[in-house]
């Protein structure tokens, strides 16, 4: 008989209900002696034994599930040569209805709860089932079936607290908000509503589905944690601090002194292949990855490649998962308060499409530690380690709902993705002094300029027969006879490690390094990795907070602002100590020495042009912020340009707003410089724009030390040129850079639960995190919960191409002379109703 019937959407039809008793009958024949069988309604989703009366009863009301047309589960055979291509019951996706929706995400926290046929026509438990977490299951089976009050069919307990929850999270509710709303909302219900009373009752339901974390103390001078075998102790044996607080009377409390929350990886990694949203996208990277010249996406670099050629088994299975961990700390609740930060630590897996990687629903906070932990953060790193080496060494149990399978999780960590204070914290090398640069070590080149250590030196990269070598005057005095600094294996740094001696953890240790230690702090706890060391790339250089600080220091010094310059008296007298470039030595014509106008700066009247060339650029909605609140023209300066606002301004505006205001040899380096930030960062990369850009930046340095002082190369100037080679070997730096995460620490600031986060004992981050990850899964189908997609028009992020509003710009310049300076890194402004056509891109500046 046709079972077209089941998509019948009229329930009341004659066909609907013949097809009903001709189910019940099928059942009965087919489960002689049952009394209850399983019930494939949409809400019960074949997950629930009913009795064979309410089944009918449930199938009238709720209708069948419409894809269940083979009923292999009440006792058909199935036929599978030829019903392999039919979809599976297990992998049915919500039709709409939130009731459906939240059934479908308690499939996914309790995988066993979906059996499945295997090949061999058995029925086989993805998982064995625990007693406690069958409790969980059948408590949230029972409030997902509960009506909200009787007679209420569009919301049950849990599909109404889910959707409450959505919208705490997403409009920033506070707990005693929250609270006052549901007692409006119990009010309003009819008196015998089962709506929770408050927020920690509602947490209470949706605990199954949460993901849990632990609560481990600390010594209160970060020299341990009392965890695994020092867990019973209670005072601490590097520094014999008391583990908890004292009272006025000297007695001894049971509050900590210290609490990190650590919240465990393997469930998290476990729910992506427990969703039906994520499992088949974990394995993009290998069978849908496009492998040609472009990089899209990390696997495109030669790390990745690497990595898969030195550890075959692992890259065997496309699902073992890549991971990436970043950390920074945040003033919670905008508190700035410059005496306490919390210090979170994210993974965020790398297998995902670009449209999903790195996104703030797939990035997981494993440790939350609440004070700067400083070079002690691998106290705080230890439980994240151990459970990092169990993944790599054993793995864990998964059940794959993609392919109804189970199958052994393995995970490795690629790279960290710091600023550049977390990333001393975290390599283990620190950021300053002589030797700050982190991929040159020890043969960097640096010296004493100005009151401040400067790195120079950049002619090292450039052709051993190359022209400039051979000048001395026209950069520090000296001619360049050495090669680039060598690159350290992985390899070569543990064995160089080993051989130091290095002191403990903790406040109360001196921090005095013998000068054998070089820059190194300490041993990276990371190293305990069986692979870390074969990584080609270990921890990346932010290029967000790099390109900011490049913008601060060259916008400062060619407006020549007071306090951001690098062109200071100090600077001048350094050129004199060097006897280099007499024209910018100090002027003594008079009884005062004064420091005369660089050529390479504005002149008052060009710079009041260009600040109100800048605050008169409007830009497309969504492009950028309103960077004219940031120019004052009197005062002739910026004051909080924030990183993304410097990003768009280096590569748009100001080639644009110099071209015509400073010397052309200043002009064309700075326009290069643009040029390479907007090919950097740029979302798709080719390998031999990457090389293109290795020797441009080289140049671009190189004239820079012929234009500006010595004091003008600090730290994140000398950064720049490892930057490509960092692309070359991680791919597009979207997936490296510290947007992601700052974005993400900013909905923790502004978040209400987060108000009492600087309390040691209060883990409030943490406890706020299962019900906002539960209402981002469920708001992932398509339904009538407020999503991005949901929202106005005014209320979307606009996308708009560079190239288009590039060419609009150019439409709303005044005319000028000609230039064979202009490039594609142009600025954007107003966009006009019909804008002239792009001109051709030219060829590689020259220098």
């Amino acid at each position: 008989m046709s079972r077209r019937w089941i998509q019948n959407p009229n329930r009341c039809a004659d066909e609907y209900l013949d097809g009903i008793e001709d189910f019940i009958e099928f059942a009965r024949r087919h489960n002689p002696g049952a009394t209850r069988i399983r019930c494939p309604c949409r809400r019960c989703n074949n997950t629930l034994f009913e009795s064979i009366e309410n089944v009918g009863f449930h199938l009238v009301r709720n209708g069948m599930i419409e894809t269940y047309s083979i009923w292999n589960l009440h006792g058909e055979q199935v036929d599978h040569a030829s019903s392999s291509n039919a979809p599976r019951v297990d992998n049915v996706e919500p039709i709409g209805d939130p009731n459906d929706q939240v059934m479908g995400i308690i499939q996914d926290a309790f995988p066993f709860a979906s059996t499945n046929i295997n090949q061999e026509g058995e029925e086989d438990l993805p998982t064995p089932i625990d007693s406690a977490e069958f409790e969980q299951y059948e408590k949230l089976l029972k409030n997902a079936n509960q009506e909200l009050y009787p007679g209420c069919e569009s919301f049950s307990v849990l599909t109404a607290i889910v959707e409450l929850m959505h919208g705490k999270i997403k409009y920033r509710m506070s707990n005693l908000c929250f609270d006052y709303f549901l007692g409006v909302f119990k009010r309003m219900l009819p008196t015998d509503n089962c709506l929770p009373k408050d927020h920690k009752h509602a947490q209470k339901v949706l605990h199954g589905l949460g993901l849990g974390y632990e609560k481990i103390h600390a010594c209160k001078n970060n020299c341990m944690l009392f965890y695994k075998e020092h867990e019973t102790l209670d005072t601490c044996p590097i520094c014999n601090e008391s583990r908890f607080k004292m009272t006025s009377q000297n007695r001894t409390t049971k509050i900590p002194q210290k609490v990190m929350c650590y919240l465990p990886l393997k469930p998290r990694l476990q729910r992506l292949y427990m969703s039906t949203h994520t499992a088949t996208d974990m394995r993009w990277h290998k069978e849908k990855r496009v492998d040609d010249d472009v990089m899209r996406h990390p696997a495109d670099g030669e790390a990745w490649k690497e990595f898969d050629r030195t550890f075959p088994e692992f890259a065997a299975d496309p699902r073992n998962v890549r991971l990436g961990l970043a950390t920074d700390g945040f003033n919670p609740y905008g508190v700035l308060n410059q005496h306490h930060s919390t210090w979170p630590i994210f993974a965020f897996p790398y297998n995902l499409p670009p449209w999903k990687c790195m996104k703030k629903e797939y990035m997981m906070m494993t440790v939350l530690i609440t004070e700067d932990p400083g070079r002690s953060i691998d106290v705080y790193l230890r439980p994240l380690v151990d459970e990092l080496k169990d993944l790599w060494t054993n793995g864990v149990r998964t059940y794959d709902k993609s392919t109804g399978r189970m199958f052994t999780l393995r995970a490795a960590v690629m790279w960290t993705v710091n600023d550049f204070p977390a990333y001393a914290m975290v390599s283990g090398w620190s950021t300053k002094g002589y030797m700050a640069c982190p991929v040159c070590k020890e043969d960097v080149t640096s010296g004493w300029h100005a009151g401040k250590v400067c790195y120079l030196g950049h002619r090292r990269w450039l052709p051993w027969d190359h022209e400039w070598r051979e000048k001395d005057k026209e950069f520090d005095g000296n001619t360049e006879r050495r090669l680039r600094p060598r690159e350290w294996s992985g390899d070569e740094i543990l064995e160089q490690l080993n051989r130091l001696d290095f002191a403990l953890f903790g406040k109360t240790v001196s921090r005095t390094r013998p000068s054998t230690h070089l820059n190194w702090t300490h041993k990276p706890m990371f190293f305990e990795l069986p692979y870390w060391s074969k990584l080609k790339l270990r921890h990346n250089l932010d290029v967000m907070h790099v390109e900011k600080n490049v913008f601060d220091t060259l916008v400062g010094t060619i407006l020549d602002i007071e306090g951001k310059t690098k062109d200071t008296i100090k600077a001048r007298l350094d050129l004199e100590r060097m006897g280099i470039r007499r024209g910018l030595w100090m002027n003594r014509d008079s009884d005062k020495a004064r420091r005369d106008l660089a050529f390479f700066s504005m002149k008052p009247n060009d710079k009041k042009e260009f600040l109100k060339f800048v605050s008169s650029v409007k830009f497309p909605d969504g492009y950028a912020s309103n960077i004219a609140r940031c120019v004052n023209v009197d005062g002739g300066k910026f004051t909080g340009l924030k990183s993304h606002d410097c990003h768009v301004f280096m590569q748009r505006l100001l080639p644009v707003g110099i071209r015509h205001l400073l010397p052309e040899d200043v002009v064309k380096p700075i326009m290069l410089l643009s040029r390479f930030f907007s090919q950097l960062t740029a979302k798709t990369l080719r390998r031999t724009d990457m090389f293109q850009l290795r020797h441009d930046i080289v140049q671009v340095l190189c004239k820079f030390e012929m234009i500006f002082p010595p004091a003008f190369f600090t730290s994140m100037i000398h950064v720049m040129v490892h930057l490509p080679e960092e692309a070359l070997l991680a791919g597009p730096v979207n997936y490296r850079w510290m947007y992601p995460i700052e974005r993400l620490l900013g909905e923790l600031k502004k978040s209400p639960s987060l108000s009492a986060v600087t309390s040691a004992t209060s883990g409030a981050t943490v406890a706020s995190l299962p019900p906002c990850h539960l209402a981002t899964v469920a708001s992932l189908p398509p339904c009538h919960l407020a999503t991005i997609a949901s929202l106005p028009p005014c209320h979307r992020r606009c996308h708009l191409s560079h190239r288009r509003c590039h060419r609009s710009h150019l439409a709303t310049l005044p005319p000028q002379p000609p230039c064979h300076l202009a490039t594609s890194a142009t600025a954007a402004a107003t966009l006009p109703p019909q804008p002239p056509p792009l001109p051709p891109q030219p060829p590689p500046l020259p220098l």
